[in-house]
């Protein structure tokens, strides 16, 4: 059972009250922020000591104006809705376009803006938002809850439930960056990547499904050995260059054995990060994007020289300073009184 500490961590620019709570068990601790419910940091035995691998920021005005999504807990729905609308029994909902046509990531203010309320319960995290109907566009009042759970063995486990009283959307994740070298290494060198997975959903070039699954056989996408990620992104791939790197979502190969399935699994620096889920894809991001994002002790995210750029696929230049960025949780449309419920254990 770990030990909950919880202290005030600031003020936002509207001047709501955001704490900062550590878990610890064991050797290992997580800082975990009401703001967004972001996983700050996440503390592991290393060779060295100990050892930081969430990229994350400094101060709360720093995550307030990144829109990286650093840590955060994303929705109403993860990933983008093409066109920035959608068709829900015979009623279409416009929403905020935020990224390209798209809506991302729920929207202008979505879950990573809010501030949610936390308890501790039983040696866990508990974190829950109540998101009015029209919020963001979406129908619906959408009761959401997310509890954090860490162990002695260094298991951290992200339980999601929500529950709406109308047909909704809800698609729900958590955006941590990981470097396994530490948040500030900057480099994927030496890093490999694991993924359980036969296919990707194919995107278009505004990263929206295509509706085709691609066979991962013969292509970048193979990694169900493990693989050094710049050689990955090395190759040559047109999705991967309508991705600027990898940001797919991977279809995770059956196992029927346990709701919990090993989907990822990435090594390097002497440690390994394996994560299970109960959802049926995983969304690989290579942190194509960040663009010298302010971090915690001055260290900078990115630029490009760190990253791909333009439409050119790899650029010759150094790697992102992301391992898999985040994993995305499944989703779909959701009834009144049939809460989804979704894991993912890191």
């Amino acid at each position: 059972m770990a030990e909950l500490i919880r202290q005030p961590f600031g003020l936002t620019s509207d001047r709501r009250e955001v704490d900062i709570w550590t878990l610890r068990a064991g050797r290992y601790a997580i800082q975990v922020l009401t703001y967004g419910g972001i996983l700050r940091s996440w503390m592991v035995p290393a060779p060295e000591g100990s050892r930081d691998i969430v990229l994350g920021c400094e101060t709360l005005a720093q995550y307030e104006a990144q829109d990286k999504y650093l840590g955060a807990l994303v929705g109403r729905v993860a990933n983008r809705i093409g066109g920035a609308s959608f068709e829900l029994n015979g009623v279409t909902y416009p929403l905020a376009v935020n990224n390209g046509p798209n809506c991302l990531h729920g929207g202008l203010h979505g879950f990573n803006e809010a501030v949610w309320k936390a308890r501790e319960e039983d040696g866990v995290l508990v974190l829950s938002y109540v998101s009015p109907a029209g919020e963001e566009g979406f129908p619906g009042t959408l009761r959401v809850q997310v509890t954090y759970t860490l162990t002695e063995e260094g298991a951290l486990t992200l339980d999601y439930q929500a529950e709406s009283d109308a047909d909704t959307l809800c698609n729900l994740t958590n955006h941590s960056y990981f470097n396994l070298l530490g948040h500030a290494h900057g480099s994927l060198e030496g890093q490999q990547i694991q993924v359980w997975a036969d296919a990707i959903t194919e995107t278009d070039e505004n990263s929206i499904p295509t509706g085709t699954l691609l066979p991962v056989e013969g292509t970048p996408f193979d990694l169900r050995d493990p693989v050094e990620f710049l050689h990955g992104l090395s190759l040559e791939h047109p999705q991967l260059t309508l991705g600027n790197g990898y940001d797919h979502n991977f279809v995770l190969s059956r196992q029927t054995h346990s709701p919990m399935r090993l989907a990822a699994k990435a090594t390097g620096g002497g440690l390994s990060l394996e994560c299970w889920t109960t959802q049926p894809g995983i969304q690989l991001y290579t942190a194509n994007y960040l663009d010298g994002t302010p971090g915690k002790g001055g260290v900078s995210y990115g630029p490009p020289v760190g990253l791909l750029s333009g439409d050119t696929g790899l650029a010759g230049c150094r790697p992102p300073s992301g391992v898999p960025a985040y994993f995305a949780s499944g989703g779909g449309a959701l009834s009144p009184c049939r809460p989804p419920t979704g894991r993912a254990i890191l």
